[in-house]
């Protein structure tokens, strides 16, 4: 449990470093959350699911897990859908990058200070 703890802590640190510090990380953090946001509003719209359900799904989706509980029902959730895991897989998958080079840049950093 100390460990999650202390990763999720890690994890803070190249979050708010990025956003001071790093163009790039700004814009594919804001890109993630549009594209979050959006999903959500449509999904919760044209499929009619609730909030929770809408964003469920699209981190599920953006993320890969894809668990099959919830779907699209409507042929234009289908649609949409189709498009969305295109563009979202691609923006979490820069992102994903961006915090490992950052990681990675960190301790480079701290090597070189020793």
């Amino acid at each position: 449990m100390i460990a999650f703890f202390v990763n999720i802590l890690r994890l803070s640190k190249i979050v708010f470093k990025g956003i001071k510090q790093d163009y790039e990380f700004r814009f594919l953090l804001v890109s993630i959350i549009l594209f979050l946001i959006g999903a959500t509003m449509f999904y919760s719209k044209i499929e009619n699911w609730s909030i929770l359900d809408a964003l469920y799904f699209s981190v599920m989706t953006m993320a890969t897990v894809g668990y099959g509980d919830l779907t699209p029902k409507t042929d234009l959730g289908k649609i949409f859908t189709m498009v969305y895991t295109f563009l979202a897989i691609g923006a979490f998958v820069a992102f994903t990058a961006k915090i490992v080079t950052i990681m990675f840049y960190n301790k480079r950093q701290k090597k070189q200070k020793t």
